[in-house]
């Protein structure tokens, strides 16, 4: 299996990519939009195994993070959908695979996906939507709801530091680890390649802090107010969704996705929280690569 890595000139910035397989397979290659805002590529490593099906898989480090170009000076009005979007795009036609080519964001990357797919772009065969909220207030009040159901101590440690403003302390972050261990990675110790991504937010959490917050459930930064609900219609391609049973992505966050694009189909996992591509690898590649060749082989 060939891997090739790379870098795509974006204006004055770089994007890391790493190609897994043949670009000239005849299948359209699958991009796969990392979370966040402002994770890396790490902890969607999994998906590579979909090369073994003879379709090549491109992961990238979204500018501001990973390998790509750190910018840590930017602020709220440099960091935007728009700017996520015109990158996936630039990297697209850097590749020459205009033409024909498939998407799959996970959390934040779905929501990039599907700001995307609304636009119709050329070539776009397909959609896969992982894990991801249509609206970010619903993910607020379903994540509120997750927390009240923490342990009393824990929900009090974490109010705690939310209000003095110190929720870089380790007692916080303790705290937080609580909730990621029921309804982030389900999978404990986090694996290797998971636990590289959460170390590099540690190490520049620029785009992370800027646009949601200091963690998956104090959203406080620029994206608080975002959604994509009413706009779903115009997404032309076959899209699959997938969650965990235990999602901080619920149902409740995922079903305009299912209510409003017109050719849609739903699998929740149901011994994974945010991430089946970890927690159950082998049938959630096998869900995705099924479904990738049914509507794009």
């Amino acid at each position: 299996m060939s891997v090739v890595e790379g870098y795509a000139p974006h204006g004055e910035y770089q994007t890391w990519y790493r190609i897994t397989g043949d670009l000239k397979s005849g299948k359209p290659p699958l991009f796969v939009l990392h979370g966040g805002p402002g994770c890396t590529h790490d902890y969607v490593d999994s998906f590579k195994d979909l090369a073994a099906t003879g379709r090549a898989v491109i992961h990238y480090d979204q500018i501001g993070n990973g390998k790509s170009t750190h910018l840590p000076e930017k602020g709220g009005d440099f960091w935007t959908p728009e700017f996520f979007k015109g990158e996936l795009n630039n990297l697209i036609d850097h590749l020459g695979v205009r033409e024909a080519y498939c998407v799959l964001g996970q959390s934040w990357g779905g929501m990039l996906g599907a700001e995307f797919a609304v636009t119709k772009p050329k070539g776009l065969k397909a959609l896969v939507i992982a894990n991801s909220p249509a609206a970010m207030s619903t993910w607020i009040s379903e994540a509120n709801r997750l927390r009240e159901e923490l342990p009393p101590d824990v929900q009090a440690m974490l109010l705690k530091h939310e209000a003095a403003e110190t929720t870089d302390s380790a007692e916080y972050k303790a705290a937080t680890d609580v909730f990621n261990e029921r309804h982030v990675c389900r999978v404990v110790p986090m694996p290797p390649e998971v636990k590289r991504t959460f170390d590099a937010i540690d190490a520049d959490p620029t785009v992370y802090h800027t646009m949601n917050g200091p963690n998956e459930f104090h959203v406080i930064g620029t994206m608080k107010d975002w959604t994509i609900v009413g706009r779903l219609a115009a997404i032309e391609v076959p899209t699959l969704l997938i969650s965990g049973r235990y999602d901080e992505a619920t149902e409740a966050c995922v079903q305009p996705y299912a209510d409003e694009i017109p050719d849609v189909r739903w699998t929740i996992f149901e011994a994974s929280s945010h991430m089946p591509h970890v927690e159950e690898r082998a049938d959630c590649m096998k869900t995705v690569g099924d479904f990738l060749d049914e509507v794009a082989g």
